[in-house]
């Protein structure tokens, strides 16, 4: 059985199914599968919305969703709400996806749906500290990518073959991964990130480099625009980066050009 089959045949034994779909390349597999294995009268597609949302996310994800026949649900979220979530330690995700999974749970339950799955692949479970995947855990979320053993580079494959439009899209965390441990997550922060991160894409695009990794990070009184680190010279002499980061309220001055890095949370 090949790794498409493989999961395939995991999802077909769940019965009918909520997908906590993000937009990302691992949960519109995961949506795509569902909708394969279970028929996509048999499952429901969520979206969590809230501040940490990046702009333009959503409407390409319902896009997605409608496409294949799926019903796409986009209940708001309050992670801002949670003391521990706004403390924004290195377990922040924990509350974040508490929040998120409970509120899938329950719309889920609404529709007659007892079954919710994410888009956790085998690669993030490497990772021995990964808080957002113990609150799945806790809550009996299914796993399908992770269970059939899939990685993130097996994902795009399959989403490839599948013709899936996300099968190469950039990874695209919530907007909070952005500011740096220990530095209070705010709605001001989140947009300004948000902001910022619009403003370079558009900067990039004019200069007609490609947007692939990118990321603005808070870092409490500065910024840090990430790109892949064959592009930081040629981004770095860009004359419009910075002022793009400080129009978004960054203040003037304290913003760097760096290799971006998965996971610099905390650098």
């Amino acid at each position: 059985m090949n790794a498409a089959d493989r999961l395939l045949d995991i999802i077909g034994g769940y019965g009918r199914l909520a997908v906590a779909y993000s937009g990302g390349a691992d949960s519109a597999l995961v949506l795509a599968a569902a909708a394969r294995a279970l028929g996509p009268g048999d499952v429901l597609a969520v979206t969590a919305v809230s501040e940490s949302l990046a702009a333009g996310e959503l409407a390409p994800a319902q896009a997605f969703a409608h496409s294949l026949g799926v019903q796409h649900l986009t209940p708001r979220t309050h992670e801002l709400r949670r003391a521990d979530y706004r403390a924004n330690g290195p377990d922040r995700c924990y509350f974040c996806k508490s929040e998120v999974l409970d509120t899938i749970v329950a719309l889920a339950a609404e529709h007659g749906l007892d079954q919710v799955a994410t888009g956790t692949n085998a690669d993030d479970a490497v990772d021995p500290f990964r808080p957002g995947i113990a609150a799945g855990r806790e809550r009996g979320i299914r796993t399908p990518l992770l269970d059939a053993e899939l990685s993130k580079a097996e994902v795009r494959e399959i989403s490839r073959t599948w013709s899936l439009p996300t099968w190469d899209k950039p990874a695209t965390p919530c907007l909070a991964s952005r500011i740096r441990h220990g530095v209070e997550v705010t709605p001001y922060r989140l947009a300004r990130v948000d902001r910022a991160e619009t403003a370079v894409r558009a900067v990039l695009e004019a200069a007609r480099i490609p947007v692939t990794d990118l990321r603005v990070r808070d870092l409490g009184t500065a910024a840090r625009v990430e790109v892949p680190a064959a592009d930081v010279q040629a981004v770095a002499a860009l004359p419009g980066i910075r002022g793009a980061v400080e129009a978004a309220g960054f203040l003037a001055g304290d913003v760097e050009v760096s290799a971006f890095r998965s996971g610099r949370l905390h650098l």
